[in-house]
């Protein structure tokens, strides 16, 4: 199978788009019948730094649709496979899409990128919805060679490689432009992401510099990690020879049969010991939508409240959030319960600071609630993360009736530590109305969002937010006063200039919630999550 690469010239002057465009169709006209597959760079309608989403969106109507034919037509001339990457458009918005022509020219496929940059989502503003959902690997497949697919800055997220090599491809295609790696990196993770498919791997880029050593490095790397081609800085368009089915296999440990080396890495993987991944994790609180439904206390209306099975169902349901509140128990244990005794929600008595954690384990934390919850214990803050990191947003409420003292700044600190161990600091956030508390919060942890909760009878919790530095309050549905409606439309008001958003405590019924996001409220607590998500789905 005979390879070709094209390599343009890339200009950061945006005014030299049409020169630089008008050479790739050219190099596509030289194109010949000896070669089998093609394959250009990233943006390929957009061959020349545009500043903002109006210069992209110049490049994308001035050329895309020229590109895409020409392309078809170079595929069907020379009897190749050929891929190129350029805008898509989409019922949801401009996509960074790798094309895919067969040897007849017909498009017969796509490839979404799926780790736009920054600058793709808020400068570009490109669609990116579909990158927080879960899909299968991407593979088309044409004359029985398997090609899949790395769009530039794909190539960093190693993770991906072990699924991506479970779809067993010949052939990787990496339309890229990474234009601030120096050539030997570029090389070393080729190499690295053809060893460890066992794929060849085809990366077509841009040059920087024809005198430079940062930026093109256009190359095809076999399946052990040779660099079979490797255009560096040159502007134009190389070939070589591969065999797609020729794979690399090495023995599977020492004196155990050949495999190929992701093979070898699938008998030992231990998932958990990783990041939170897979089709369960959910959009982290910047970027979850609202309006959102928060099950307080987990769905506590048909289990025991902070307990697993109120947690599990609200999560199951769909819950955008879940709330819950924690204490420290005597032997320095984080649980979650609401009261400051446990007299009301177990078989037990006492303050719960008073007791050990064993102590604790003594008492039954479901027969309360139903029969059916008989054995239940109470809940540790570690194995919510532990099942739930990921998949919800978690609104913790950290308790102190007792003020800013050297046990609850002991318990933050291991609050904190409990959430950074779990890769949740994106997924959590803190409520409390105490300041002090939101204060060292931001100072021991200021990557974990803040949320100002009430204290007071119409208290102004905007203020106490920006004193803070928080970027939510939480309206207490009995210190709304005489104007509830007033109140609460006015604290929206004010949050939302500044960026702030607002929870509201709370709402069982359906027809209140909703009217408290007419009201302008962003997230409802409630106690009866599967009537009130109802309003939102």
């Amino acid at each position: 199978m005979k390879v070709c690469i094209i390599q343009p010239k890339y200009e950061m002057d945006h005014a030299k788009t049409p020169d630089i465009s008008a050479w790739i169709l050219e190099m596509l006209d030289k194109c010949d019948d000896s070669m089998d597959l093609i394959v250009l760079p990233e943006s390929s309608d957009a061959p020349c730094f545009p500043k903002d989403e109006a210069e992209l969106l110049q490049s994308y109507e001035a050329n895309n649709r020229r590109l895409i034919e020409k392309c078809a037509e170079t595929a069907k001339r020379c009897h190749a496979h050929l891929f190129v990457n350029a805008l898509h458009e989409t019922p949801t918005g401009l996509r960074n899409t790798t094309y895919a022509f067969d040897r007849a020219g017909c498009e017969v496929g796509h490839y979404d990128k799926q780790h736009l940059t920054p600058g793709e989502t808020t400068h570009y503003h490109l669609d990116s919805d579909y990158t927080f959902e879960y899909e299968d690997t991407t593979v088309i497949e044409l004359d029985g060679i398997r090609y899949a697919f790395l769009t530039c800055y794909d190539f960093y997220f190693y993770e991906g490689y072990a699924k991506l090599a479970r779809a067993k491809p010949d052939i990787i295609i990496g339309c890229s432009q990474q234009r601030s790696d120096p050539h030997d990196v570029s090389e070393m993770m080729t190499k690295f992401a053809a060893y460890n498919t066992n794929a060849y791997v085809v990366r077509a880029s841009v040059c920087m510099n024809e005198n430079g050593t940062i930026g093109g490095a256009s190359m095809v790397v076999s399946p052990r990690g040779e660099v079979l081609m490797n255009l560096r800085s040159q502007v134009g368009m190389d070939t070589v020879e591969i065999d797609p089915k020729k794979k690399f296999y090495k023995p599977g440990g020492f004196g155990n049969p050949d495999m190929a080396h992701y093979e070898y890495i699938e008998k030992g993987r231990r998932p958990w010991k990783y990041r939170p991944a897979g089709p369960a994790i959910v959009r982290h609180d910047a970027l979850m939508l609202y309006p959102r439904i928060c099950a307080h206390r987990g769905f506590n209306s048909i289990a025991p409240e902070n307990s697993m099975p109120a947690f599990g169902a609200a999560i199951a349901l769909g819950a955008e959030e879940i709330e819950f509140d924690l204490w420290m128990t005597k032997d320095g244990e984080i649980v979650s319960l609401h009261d400051s005794r446990i007299d009301r929600v177990s078989d037990g008595h006492g303050q719960i600071w008073d007791l050990t954690y064993e102590e604790l384990l003594k008492y039954d934390f479901g027969i309360r609630h139903g029969e059916e919850f008989r054995g239940l214990k109470i809940l540790k803050f570690e194995e919510i993360l532990k099942k739930f990191a990921g998949q919800v947003i978690m609104n913790v409420h950290v308790k102190d009736i007792r003020g800013l003292t050297p046990d609850i700044d002991e318990a933050i600190v291991k609050i904190i530590a409990l959430i950074r161990q779990y890769d949740c600091e994106k997924y959590c956030y803190f409520m409390t109305g105490n300041v002090p508390m939101l204060q060292r919060m931001r100072e021991l942890a200021p990557e974990i969002a803040r949320c100002a909760g009430a204290e007071t009878m119409g208290e102004d919790l905007v203020d106490k937010a920006l004193e803070t530095d928080s970027c939510k309050i939480q309206l207490f549905q009995p210190h709304f006063g005489d104007d509830p409606d007033g109140y609460v439309k006015a604290a929206c008001e004010k949050a939302h200039a500044n960026n702030i958003a607002v929870n509201v405590f709370w709402a069982d019924d359906p027809a209140l919630a909703k009217h408290y996001l007419d009201l302008g409220c962003d997230v409802i607590l409630t106690n009866d999550y599967q009537r009130v998500s109802l309003i939102l789905k």
